[in-house]
């Protein structure tokens, strides 16, 4: 279970990383356009993402993975 968490986080930080390797002028815009968004649209964002993440672990985790 443990290597499972520390694979997903590994994940995260490849992509987080890639995002801001290829293209760091396009991540400021996108968190410029993140501070317009009134603060419960954030939210909702967030729990969205959220709820999609949980989605993906647990297909992932029923084919196998």
């Amino acid at each position: 279970m443990i290597e499972t968490a520390i694979l997903a986080f590994g994940l995260v930080l490849i992509v987080e990383g890639l995002a801001y390797v290829l293209a760091p002028s396009l991540v400021e815009h996108l968190l410029e356009a993140l501070r317009a968004l009134p603060e419960a649209q954030r939210r909702s964002l967030g729990l969205t993402a959220l709820a999609l993440g949980v989605v993906l672990v647990w297909i992932a985790r029923s084919l196998g993975v």
